[in-house]
C-alpha cells in the first residue's frame, strides 16, 4: 500500500462500476533486505517511519 499517502489514495473508484488499486514498489538496500528477513516487514517499516525517509528519493541513505 502507498502508506505515506493514506488509504484513500490506495483505491480510486469512479462511476460505482470501476476502480483501480494503487500499489507501489519501494527500492531497498541489501542491508534493509537482510534486516527485513531478520526483523520482519513491520520492523523495517518502523525504521522507515522513525528515520522519516523520503520514499521517492532514489539516493536516500539506508536506514540500517
Amino acid at each position: 500500500m502507498p502508506y505515506p499517502y493514506g488509504p484513500d489514495f490506495e483505491v480510486c473508484a469512479w462511476d460505482d462500476t470501476a476502480h483501480a488499486r494503487i500499489l507501489w514498489l519501494l527500492p531497498i538496500t541489501k542491508a534493509e533486505k537482510d534486516y527485513r528477513r531478520e526483523q520482519g516487514l513491520e520492523g523495517l517499516e518502523s525504521l522507515f517511519d522513525e528515520r522519516a525517509i523520503d520514499p521517492v528519493d532514489p539516493q536516500r541513505p539506508s536506514v540500517v
